[in-house]
């Protein structure tokens, strides 16, 4: 179980990115977070696997709390938890296999990592398998920078897949790509939720894709918690849970598996 209690950050410039954030996550779950741009959805997923650190509260995973981590103990822990960028964080000039392998670099030598980053045959053959699930196999020797958008993401998942991760962290993995690739790619992370019971806390702009993935949804608004709710909840949602998170002037257009419009939301 992952457990976040407490949880803020504010930023150099004082910016309060989240505050007093808790709620809990079991094992195996489909965790979508929502809410606008700025509500502090990223900042959130970032405390969790220590990419930035929170300024008070904690985040505890099977018993492990992972705010005190440091040096090998963090590392290890990191090894078990995948992280999907929206950007795709990709090296354009190498290959798609070589930027798979690099999610093997927490499992290797300070020395191979930096040095001459030789994989052994079972990573690379392990590249391969995870690649053959996303259905990228083809594309294996081209450099990152010639796929598309929705092939480049497919590495990112194929990336986190290869360390062998008990829980993903997905930062809005389909805010660029268009409606039909944004099903695939949420297609292929909740595969791998359901084949290998990988934990999966997704952050979504789109009611739409949550009704349809998420198991249960933590809504942000200026950092805080302003809802919780199962996925049958996020479908009969009120307008009032609605403006809740996304301000008194949002505005759903149709039901909820058509098109939601909140103004000034990313498209």
């Amino acid at each position: 179980m992952l457990e976040v209690s407490n949880l803020t950050k504010v930023y150099a410039d004082g910016t309060v990115a989240l505050r007093n954030v808790s709620f809990q996550v079991e094992d195996g779950e489909f965790l979508a977070i929502i809410g606008l741009s700025g509500s502090g959805k990223s900042t959130l997923l970032r405390c969790i696997n220590r990419l930035i650190d929170s300024t008070e509260g904690s985040v505890t995973w099977n018993g492990v709390e992972l705010t005190d981590l440091k040096g090998d103990n963090l590392r290890k822990a990191r090894r078990q938890i995948g992280m999907v960028f929206q950007q795709f964080n990709l090296v354009k000039r190498s290959s798609v296999l070589t930027n798979v392998l690099a999610g093997r670099l927490g499992y290797t030598s300070t020395w191979s990592s930096l040095g001459v980053r030789t994989f052994s045959k079972e990573d690379q053959e392990k590249a391969m398998q995870a690649l053959e699930r996303l259905d990228i196999t083809a594309q294996a020797h081209k450099r990152a920078d010639e796929l598309s958008g929705g092939q480049q993401q497919r590495v990112g998942v194929a990336r986190a897949l290869m360390q062998d991760p008990k829980m993903i962290l997905a930062d809005e993995p389909v805010a660029s790509l268009d409606p039909v690739l944004a099903h695939s790619i949420l297609g292929h992370i909740e595969r791998l939720n359901q084949e290998d019971g990988i934990t999966i806390l997704c952050s979504l702009h789109y009611l739409d894709l949550v009704q349809r993935y998420a198991t249960r949804v933590v809504g942000l608004r200026d950092g805080q918690i302003v809802y919780q709710g199962s996925q049958a909840d996020i479908q009969a949602m009120t307008d009032r849970e609605f403006r809740d998170i996304y301000g008194e002037d949002a505005e759903r257009v149709g039901n909820l598996t058509g098109n939601t419009h909140v103004p000034g939301e990313d498209t």
